[in-house]
């Protein structure tokens, strides 16, 4: 193992952890559903920042199909916020130099 140090470690966690607080309040993406007619706009946090809903959907009178645009608009962002996430902690953990990772 050599030259392994555990404080040394810890503070490069402890600031990787503050980095990744710090994108997760800066990343917005946004997903949309049915060609369009929903659109979400998420945090980092996950926390929906707006909802756009086309107004010819809500003329044809179908809520379930709108109910579904949007859980699936919300659905497709969750899952862009995740990626994201994902490769963000992939990127800092490769840079910390532990054996393995």
């Amino acid at each position: 193992m050599g030259n392994f140090n555990i404080q040394e470690l810890v503070s490069q966690a402890k600031q990787q952890y503050e980095t990744l607080q710090k994108k997760m309040e800066e990343t917005v993406v946004e997903a949309s559903s049915g060609g369009g007619s929903v659109t979400v706009k998420m945090n980092g946090k996950k926390q929906a920042l707006s909802i756009k809903i086309d107004p010819e959907v809500v003329k044809g009178g179908d809520i379930e199909m709108l109910q579904d645009l949007v859980a699936a608009a919300v659905n497709a962002a969750s899952a862009k916020v995740d990626q994201s996430m994902q490769s963000a902690m992939g990127g800092m953990l490769g840079g910390m130099g532990i054996p393995g990772l």
